[in-house]
């Protein structure tokens, strides 16, 4: 027998010898992960077995709460699923792959057990005084069974777990068909003419990522630090409008990777699913257990953010417009290619702004020190970098999270820059969540923001954008609202909270990029230490809501695409391309070129945790908006307010309904006004 054979898979040496029982990521190879599932699995199986055949009443203790937090299941399942997403190969995808449907027939098994959901409905029923957070756990519990198709016939219990088995398989495919074609494109330029107008470090990165593959000239990539400076400098229309159509082309292809019959199958299947449940549409089923309550509420939401924006939204569209024509003449048709060049261009008429004379005040590692020093400055907290902990990946970065009384809090990742294994965009997620066990020691979270942020270059450090800036603040803040969790159970814990308010702790925290006094303590040029300059400050803050009303609007546009696939009663037979068109009409302000779709690459609501929830960013800007506002009351610094803010909604994850939350943190229930004043529609009172 070789060395090889006597090693041990590391899932199943835990607690693990390493800081704070974080993830052995420099132990883990790819064949570990398959028998630990299948361990998990057994393990999981054994405790439901234990319940179901306890000779006791069931009880809250005995049944409810009777589980094993940070489990063997849920450890590996946590770094498998978040390494799919930030650190991912086809060996990964095609374990994947095989996993989903193991997984999602386990599951099924535990929530359509008719013997422990028997019990669990006793206890829902008839059980002893509990405390709020225990009456959320046994309602979570009890709705998570019925939900899940506890109460179905036996028939309709086999429909459900056919129907969980696909999705399961046709959402994972459907995010890894979306990271390939993002990968599979390149625009490589050879001729320097072909670089006109674009700023020097979009030109430095696009040489390196040209190095980086061994080949001559700029390589240009749909990855979002590549993509946005090419959309909003590139002098070259043409070129312009083919990385557009690149992007917006993305799984529409005659390839293995095209996504529109996979598109038609996700939202049939959800409807079916929710039918079952009976539910008229899979909107109806989600909304029953978020803020918004119905599709009527959100509806609503959307058509007033309409009648307010639109107005303002059409008239910035003609500025740009206009400007677009003083530059190529009164013919000139303004395509969606154009829209961010000619902006740029008229932004900086307007402001003298532009997101490049910002980027050597945003040094990454400055910007990190900002971040964190707003943190300690609102909750006394402190951010130390401890190399014995394991990453998955040299860009990461470990840090041990300490309160303000110097005990220990929370661990956590940092995940910068683009690669080709990482999904885009940018998350916060955990690897560990928080409980308090029965002897009273609170077991601490690790959490993790993954980004795709401007990469350095060979001459240059990172040099962020301000909308990176805002970027990095709003995962922080997800961030916060894990790191601060302070509940006993685990599934209630950190970000554990209805969709539509999950999103107020991470944009709350955008509020700080345009503040004076947040920039004043991190944002020095890179190279001469100088101060971003007052001037450039008052330029940011004037130029804040620049375009704010059509970036609205189209978040609007998603919202109402989101809401029409989810409230279809009947099945979608039709065309794609067709639906979506008419789906945001009412919110469209540029034409939709021809082969171009949203809905094959749109994650959030077909892969992600947003179907039928797309609305919940708009919703959690008016609590965001409103909740800033006493920021901007008592000082934006403010402890008093910081200490109110984690008492009452970070540390409080799921435990309360999230307006009982929100009306102690604001001491009223919000409204639209402050976002209204905000963006410049109404007037400051």
């Amino acid at each position: 027998m070789n060395q090889q054979d006597n090693r041990r898979n590391p899932f199943f040496a835990h607690p693990y010898e390493t800081p704070h029982d974080t993830a052995p990521f420099d132990q883990i190879r790819l064949e570990d992960y398959e028998p630990a599932f299948m361990e998990g699995i057994r393990q999981d199986d054994e405790l439901t077995d234990t319940i179901v055949n306890n000779p006791e009443p069931p009880t809250f203790d005995n049944t409810i709460s009777f589980s094993v937090p940070d489990n063997l299941l849920g450890r590996v399942g946590n770094v498998f699923f978040n390494l799919l997403s930030a650190e991912t190969n086809d060996d990964m995808d095609a374990l994947a792959q095989k996993m989903s449907p193991i997984l999602t027939e386990h599951a099924n098994n535990v929530l359509l057990n008719e013997r422990l959901f028997a019990r669990v409905k006793a206890v829902y029923e008839n059980h002893r005084e509990l405390t709020p957070e225990e009456q959320m756990l046994l309602e979570k519990s009890y709705d998570g069974f019925i939900r899940s198709g506890a109460n179905l016939s036996p028939e309709d219990k086999e429909k459900f777990r056919a129907i969980s088995k696909e999705l399961g398989q046709l959402t994972l495919q459907f995010s890894q068909n979306n990271l390939k074609e993002t990968n599979a494109f390149r625009l490589l330029l050879t001729d320097k003419q072909d670089l006109a107008g674009l700023p020097e470090s979009a030109i430095e990165a696009a040489a390196l990522a040209a190095k980086e593959r061994n080949l001559e000239g700029w390589l240009f990539t749909l990855h979002a630090p590549s993509y946005n400076p090419f959309m909003t400098y590139a002098d070259n229309r043409e070129l312009r409008k083919r990385m557009y159509m690149a992007r917006n082309t993305i799984c529409t292809h005659d390839n293995d990777c095209n996504n529109i019959d996979i598109v038609r199958r996700i939202v049939n299947l959800r409807r079916e699913r929710a039918q079952l449940l009976g539910y008229p549409t899979f909107a109806d089923f989600i909304l029953q257990k978020r803020m918004a309550e119905n599709s009527e509420n959100v509806y609503k939401l959307l058509n007033d953010l309409l009648e307010a924006y639109l107005p303002t939204a059409r008239e910035e569209v003609k500025a740009v417009e206009q400007k677009a024509k003083e530059t190529e003449g009164e013919d000139f048709v303004l395509q969606p290619w154009d829209f961010g060049y000619y902006a740029h261009k008229l932004q900086l008429e307007k402001f003298n702004l532009d997101a490049e004379m910002l980027r050597p005040y945003f040094e990454l590692s400055r910007v990190k020190e900002g971040v964190f020093g707003l943190a300690t400055r609102l909750y006394g907290i402190t951010f130390k970098e401890n190399k014995d902990i394991p990453v998955y990946h040299p860009d990461v970065t470990a840090y041990e999270v300490f309160d303000k009384d110097g005990s220990y809090l929370a661990v956590l990742y940092t995940d910068f820059h683009p690669r080709k294994g990482k999904q885009s965009g940018a998350w916060m997620t955990s690897y560990k969540d928080q409980w308090i066990d029965e002897d009273g020691t609170d077991h601490r979270p690790h959490v993790s923001v993954t980004m795709n942020l401007t990469k350095p270059t060979e001459s240059k450090p990172a040099l962020l954008t301000l909308g990176e800036v805002e970027t990095f603040l709003h995962e922080f803040g997800h961030a916060l609202h894990g790191i601060f969790s302070r509940t006993r159970f685990e599934s209630l814990s950190g970000t554990s909270v209805y969709w539509d308010f999950v999103e107020l702790p991470s944009q709350i925290m955008e509020n700080f990029a345009v503040e004076r006094d947040f920039l004043n303590t991190f944002a020095k040029h890179y190279q001469t230490g100088e101060p971003l300059p007052d001037e450039l400050i008052d330029r940011i803050v004037r130029s804040r809501n620049f375009n704010a009303a059509y970036a609205c609007i189209r978040q609007v546009s998603f919202g109402l695409l989101d809401m029409a696939y989810y409230t279809m009663d009947q099945p979608f037979e039709g065309d794609v391309f067709e639906f979506e068109r008419k789906a945001w009409a009412a919110a469209q302000l540029l034409p939709q070129p021809d082969g171009t779709c949203m809905s094959v690459q749109f994650g959030h609501i077909m892969s992600g945790g947003y179907a039928a929830g797309y609305y919940s960013y708009k919703w959690a800007e008016v609590l965001d908006a409103d909740a800033f506002s006493l920021f901007k009351e008592k000082g934006i610094f403010s402890q008093d307010v910081a200490q109110r803010f984690r008492d009452h909604i970070l540390s409080r994850g799921g435990t309360e309904p999230p307006m009982t939350l929100y009306k102690r943190f604001r001491g009223q229930a919000p409204t639209i006004d402050a976002l209204l004043e905000r963006n410049g529609i109404k007037p400051k009172k």
